[in-house]
């Protein structure tokens, strides 16, 4: 117990649900001794408030900082957009500038419109789709954010979002009305989405999809999503607030051939600083003419900055093919320690984001104690690894040294037979389906 979880019991006191973000309660983690708070960071190293030095493993500020924490050509960008003015009465020419260099790398959009987070994209997205058909429904596979448009889909099963979000997810708040709008389908599962499309098509405003989960597409699989859009005149939405810039400087759909008519970029594009980009295709994009779709912030200079700062330097030093080598190495030393350790394994997602499970009845806690035996040695480490320009080889390889070790030592407390009277605090909650 130290500073980070004194401060964590009184945060629950003062803010509802503890955290600002879901994906941040320590309870994910290791219930009553996750650090909680940060003092500073830098490259793939947090630090604290105990001081205590820690190696992040794990989701690398929720998969969004690609080039690790407070890298210093990013923070130079922002730097000088602060000294400049971060907010004034004009606009600031960064975001004329960024939005050539998005349509650059994705050369089927021809427009751009910002926001600030993943959650407003997704919910601008939805809204520009729905002016430019004039219908209201969704068909949707993925995670895509809080906004109302997306939770409605629990409204009218309740179980809708279970493979996709949270399962048991309560819809509290969202106004009834919007019962009947939302429509999922299963990855890599086209007969879903064609079953839709056959009773909804002529309602259907969007498809909207992340163009890859756990795995990428089925041969074929984009391709008949694009020709099922065509056919009953949605607009298909490519959501790449996770996946983008990880196997390509720019949407993983550009990798897989297939364009759709907006595409949705967020946190992940600003190496960690709130910006979000929508872009898309000049038909559908001036839609949003006829919609009011406006925010003081959206217009400040540092996002912008930031972005185009990362954006350069994904570009200029192949960060994508980076990522991708080390996700595979930590993907062979994941598959290397459970085989030595006698465990079964089972890893999902694309090199750079991955996750794992052990074949095993009481898995919940074994993460927890995965993650508590990691801590001990100084990581911040869970069953999960966003790779980033930080993570170099070498010290991939002492984190893998150490998994080994772990992984030995959980096999043994499998074998004894009672792995709760190994933890400290409580067991684990559940924590997003994504990559399920």
């Amino acid at each position: 117990m130290g500073r980070g979880q004194d401060l964590y019991r009184k945060a629950r006191q003062l803010i509802p649900g503890g955290t600002q973000l879901l994906s941040k309660r320590p309870e994910l983690f290791l219930p009553d001794l996750w650090p909680a708070y940060y003092s500073r960071a830098k490259g793939a190293e947090v630090w604290d408030l105990d001081g205590r030095r820690l190696l992040d493993v794990s989701s690398s500020g929720i998969s969004s900082c690609v080039l690790g924490f407070a890298d210093p050509d990013v923070e130079v960008a922002v730097i000088d957009a602060v000294r400049s003015g971060a907010m004034t009465t004009l606009n600031c020419p960064e975001e004329v500038e960024l939005a050539e260099l998005l349509i650059e790398l994705h050369p089927w959009a021809e427009m751009a419109r910002y926001a600030r987070s993943g959650g407003e994209i997704m919910a601008v997205a939805v809204r520009i789709a729905r002016a430019a058909t004039g219908r209201e429904k969704i068909a949707f596979c993925g995670y895509h954010g809080w906004h109302d448009w997306y939770l409605a889909a629990n409204l009218s099963s309740g179980n809708a979002l279970d493979g996709h979000l949270l399962p048991g997810l309560k819809a509290s708040g969202v106004p009834r009305g919007l019962a009947g709008t939302m429509f999922p389908f299963r990855y890599n599962t086209i007969s879903d989405l064609r079953a839709i499309v056959d009773e909804q098509g002529r309602d259907l405003a969007a498809i909207v999809m992340e163009p890859a989960r756990s795995a990428g597409p089925a041969p074929g699989f984009l391709e008949e999503v694009r020709t099922l859009a065509d056919r009953c005149g949605a607009v298909l939405i490519f959501d790449e607030v996770t996946a983008g810039w990880r196997l390509y400087c720019g949407g993983i759909h550009m990798t897989y051939g297939v364009a759709p008519d907006l595409a949705a970029f967020a946190k992940a594009m600003s190496n960690g600083y709130a910006m979000a980009a929508l872009i898309g295709r000049r038909a559908v994009m001036e839609a949003a003419q006829e919609s009011f779709i406006s925010s003081t912030n959206w217009t400040e200079k540092i996002g912008p900055a930031a972005a185009l700062a990362s954006i350069r330097k994904y570009r200029r030093e192949s960060v994508n093919e980076h990522q991708s080598s080390v996700g595979k190495a930590v993907r062979a030393g994941w598959e290397r320690a459970a085989r030595d350790a006698g465990l079964q394994i089972r890893i999902r997602g694309i090199d750079p984001l991955l996750d794992f499970s052990l074949e095993h009845a009481e898995w919940p806690a074994l993460a927890t104690l995965f993650t508590q035996l990691m801590l001990d040695r100084g990581y911040l480490a869970s069953p999960k690894f966003n790779a980033t320009r930080a993570h170099t080889p070498d010290l991939v390889s002492v984190y893998l040294g150490d998994v080994a070790e772990v992984m030995r030592m959980m096999a043994k407390t499998i074998a004894e037979g009672d792995i709760a009277r190994h933890l400290r605090g409580g067991i684990r909650h559940s924590d997003f389906q994504r990559l399920a």
